[in-house]
């Protein structure tokens, strides 16, 4: 029979057990009873295990700066940015790399297309034709920026259009896709990687930036909305950029960087086919696929604009919404390393700058024109 001091030493040595699964520490393996008692009961369990401690720390982020955006009366979307980015060594390896790419991208997706349900076709169509117009300006220029920029600086003129589709369109999300178009080189992996790291810096810095310039300037919500949502790389930045001033900004933003969303279709479209008759002879390029999110949003935004979503639903959409894009920009944040930039050379960071500063002062002459 087991005394009380071996009783206290096996339940010490499980509670040192545990502190060791906390600090991601290997466990031993459970014993054949337990392990059999522990098979995942249906297909997703295993999808669960895999996403949860990274989408805890993104949520935990989200509750953080919830509450001290309350207290102290300062953006959410940037005390999640900066928490995030406190945690960025957890993006590197371990158990939460999996959550946090789920929480930066399905979370973001998901948060981005409950948006559409606070939005009506009233608002867009009172934004006038001028957005429109704009987008398409804004992401044929800073495609055709970039190329002459990296041909100026000695850099393949892939990369020129790869950086100026994701500078121009949305982001990393952009960059994937027109890769995946693309002319096969040596130094394709590479590309894609770097224009992925410095467009979500970049965005970030705008993130940061543009809504203080957009103050400075005195734009009122709708111009600063268009400002924003015309400049900024990625959606998450946008929507984070744009309701840290109001909710008038941050709605306005979002759609206009939807417009510049659409624009991935027919950009990715046209670079299969030039890429294509320029290599006849290869095989096929993939072809794009319509984000489903913008999908939704659309379908969502005509609803409201029919008046069938009743206000409680509304408002719990938007709720639900504002956790998910805070948890979001805290997932993004911790996958933003300025590390990785310094072992790049000066070259590649100057194209994607220049195309940066093309769009942004297209769009802000766009909207002071037009105020």
């Amino acid at each position: 029979m087991a005394s009380d001091i071996q009783t206290d030493e096996a339940a010490a040595h499980g509670l040192f057990h545990s502190y060791d699964a906390m600090e991601g520490l290997p466990l031993s393996p459970p014993a054949p009873a337990l392990a059999a008692a522990a098979a995942p009961a249906w297909p997703g369990a295993r999808l669960v295990r895999e996403i949860w401690p990274g989408f805890l720390v993104a949520a935990t982020i989200a509750l953080a700066s919830t509450w001290l955006s309350q207290h102290y009366t300062a953006p959410v979307m940037l005390f999640a940015l900066l928490f995030g980015m406190a945690f960025h060594f957890l993006h590197e390896e371990g158990r939460c790399v999996a959550g946090i790419e789920f929480a930066s991208k399905a979370v973001l997706r998901l948060g981005v297309a409950l948006l559409g349900a606070r939005i009506t076709v009233a608002q867009i169509l009172g934004l006038g034709a001028m957005p429109i117009v704009m987008v398409i300006a804004g992401v044929a220029t800073t495609i055709a920026v970039g190329a002459l920029s990296a041909r100026l600086l000695g850099r393949r003129l892939t990369y020129g259009i790869l950086s100026g589709g994701a500078v121009g369109i949305c982001g990393a999300s952009a960059a994937l896709a027109i890769a995946s178009v693309l002319p096969r080189n040596e130094d394709s992996e590479r590309d894609t990687i770097l224009v992925v790291v410095l467009v979500t810096t970049l965005s970030t810095l705008s993130m940061i930036f543009y809504p203080i310039i957009a103050v400075s300037l005195g734009l009122d919500h709708v111009h600063a909305g268009v400002f924003l949502g015309g400049s900024i790389h990625d959606v998450a930045q946008v929507v984070g950029a744009g309701y840290s001033i109001s909710p008038q900004t941050g709605d306005i933003a979002t759609y206009v960087k939807l417009l510049r969303v659409t624009m991935l279709l027919p950009v990715v479209f046209a670079i299969a086919y030039a890429a294509a008759r320029a290599h006849r002879g290869t095989a096929g390029a993939p072809k794009a696929a319509l984000p489903l999110f913008l999908v939704a949003f659309a379908a969502l935004v005509v609803a409201n604009s029919l008046g069938w979503i009743p206000k409680p639903a509304g408002d719990a959409s938007a709720e639900v919404s504002r956790w998910c894009l805070v948890a979001a920009i805290g997932a993004l944040g911790m996958k933003t390393s300025f590390r990785a930039l310094v072992a790049v050379g000066w070259r590649p960071v100057a194209v994607m700058v220049v195309e940066t500063a093309w769009l942004f002062a297209l769009v802000l002459t766009a909207v002071t024109l037009f105020r």
